[in-house]
């Protein structure tokens, strides 16, 4: 009874810490991970007067460096153990960083002592009243983004539209900047577009967008949720008590579904974006032409222009899956009320990040681009759509997804737009086996290479082998890279490293060497 009664005290101390004002002082927090976001959640909470046991597997020099130095304490635990000095320390609270499987023994042992676990959305979205506005004395409104892909383009895009129209905001959260720090910049904002991870969703309960976009909705992460079930249900979270608009993709049923179960405050809009004619709540293509149909008196009878699919194509922002995410952001800014003037204007000065459909170089009719981002075989489909004619390099760490699908409508068929294949990544053979299944003449090219410094010297020296005028040479791995990479930003640094030495002896005029 004692055991409950103390349980049942912490929640209910838990439930009225909503406010950066509240009183936090003395709770006993153990913080899960010491990365870039592990860190601002201890950073925080010692802030707050909190008492914070920070527990981590590894920790750079820097931040262990800095632990002892907000107030905080370090213990250093392997792996799926769970340190003396946590039992100890009992916490009220334990705060885990995104990449804590949900059967980690620290989480496990959380569930079974009955301690609460939050993420650092949640703990965010409760203290986000730190900075309010000087004239309404309200905080910063959410703009939230999820997705399998497109998350961070949507992100930079809606920002970049928001701040066209005069709005001061913050792109944060999953993107790179924790979404604490942001919520605790001095100077405060309109609104934060904030990119949310399936993880992250999965510990959030408290949030209430202003506006929310789920992009799509693919097998990815399956190691981490144990089913495609959960890593959508996760997703789903993001539309729970959204206030003013639930933004879905006409292209992906699922998302509509999710908008039409969602729990959300009364009013709250359904917007659709898709690359086809759009209805009157829905923003689409009609002819070339990007539309707003949903955010225009006359929505029934005409649309506002946006940009042509031939003005987005001169900026690099052609491919569809790309259309689509200038859709989804044009959404999200119109709903907070961004004119369309502001939307357009935004569209001619942007440009997409390092890594996502990026022109590395071209020469003798052969385009190399680098689409390291499509660490997913749905962002790679996307990827494989946008060129007609593609050397493809595939492959690196899969996370329990199957391949299978993607290769089989990539190489399958007189249709198929990929003329050959370089395979790279430890689990290589699993895609090796698939392209052979299904493609059995297709020109296929295994990478034995292991070590980080010669795999993309060697793909690249295979792709250029093989690719004629007219052809991509793509990199879009349709798979993570810590296999073999530091990330998917490191992959694509390297690919685009041996493009350029491999390039660098070769004239442009002239054929690249070909495979005999």
């Amino acid at each position: 009874m004692s055991e409950m009664g103390t349980i049942g005290s912490e929640a209910s101390r838990l439930d009225g810490l909503t406010s950066w004002n509240a009183d936090w002082s003395g709770l006993r927090v153990a913080v899960l991970g010491l990365g870039m976001t592990g860190f601002s959640v201890a950073d925080t909470l010692t802030e707050l007067r909190a008492e914070v046991l920070v527990v981590a597997a590894a920790a750079s020099k820097e931040y262990a460096d800095l632990v002892p130095v907000i107030g905080a304490r370090l213990v250093l635990a392997p792996s799926g153990s769970v340190p003396g000095e946590l039992t100890a320390f009992a916490p009220e609270l334990v705060v885990a960083s995104p990449g804590y499987h949900p059967d980690d023994a620290l989480l496990v042992w959380a569930a079974e002592a009955g301690i609460p676990v939050w993420g650092d959305v949640e703990l965010a979205w409760r203290l986000r009243d730190k900075v309010v506005h000087p004239e309404t004395g309200l905080p910063a409104d959410w703009i939230a983004v999820t997705g399998t892909n497109g998350k961070t383009t949507t992100v930079q895009l809606t920002a970049h539209m928001l701040r066209a129209a005069g709005h001061r905001v913050a792109p944060c959260g999953n993107i790179g900047v924790p979404v604490l720090d942001a919520i605790r910049d001095p100077e405060g904002f309109d609104a934060l577009v904030v990119e949310l991870s399936s993880y992250q969703l999965h510990s959030t309960s408290s949030m209430s967008p202003f506006s929310s976009v789920v992009l799509n909705v693919a097998d990815d992460h399956l190691d981490w949720h144990g089913s495609f079930e959960a890593y959508a249900a996760a997703k789903a979270r993001v539309y729970t008590n959204t206030r003013h608009a639930c933004v879905y993709n006409i292209g992906d049923p699922l998302t509509m579904r999710m908008v039409e179960e969602a729990d959300v405050v009364e009013g709250a809009r359904a917007i659709g974006f898709g690359l086809g004619v759009p209805g009157p709540s829905d923003l689409g293509v009609v002819e070339g032409i990007l539309v707003d149909r949903a955010f225009h008196d006359d929505r029934h009878h005409s649309a506002l222009e946006i940009a042509t699919v031939d003005e987005l194509a001169a900026r690099g922002l052609g491919a569809p899956h790309t259309v689509a995410d200038v859709l989804a952001a044009a959404a999200l800014a119109r709903s907070y009320g961004a004119s369309i003037e502001a939307v357009r204007a935004a569209l001619a000065g942007f440009e997409l990040d390092h890594h996502r459909i990026e022109l590395v170089a071209e020469a003798a009719g052969v385009a190399w681009v680098d689409d390291s981002k499509a660490t997913n075989p749905h962002a790679a489909a996307a990827s494989l759509a946008s060129y007609p004619s593609i050397v493809w390099v595939v492959g690196g760490l899969l996370k329990g997804v199957d391949i299978d699908p993607l290769v089989r409508d990539a190489v399958a068929g007189d249709t198929s737009r990929v003329r050959a294949a370089v395979v790279i990544g430890v689990d290589r053979a699993e895609v090796l086996d698939s392209i052979r299944r299904h493609a059995p003449g297709l020109p296929l090219f295994e990478v034995l290479h292991d070590e980080t410094e010669d795999v993309m010297a060697a793909a690249v020296a295979l792709a250029a082998g093989v690719a004629a005028p007219g052809d991509t040479v793509l990199l879009a791995p349709a798979a993570a890279s810590m296999d073999q990479f530091r990330d998917y930003g490191d992959r694509g640094d390297r690919f685009a490293a041996a493009v350029r030495s491999h390039l660098g002896g070769i004239d442009g005029d002239d054929p690249l060497p070909h495979a005999p």
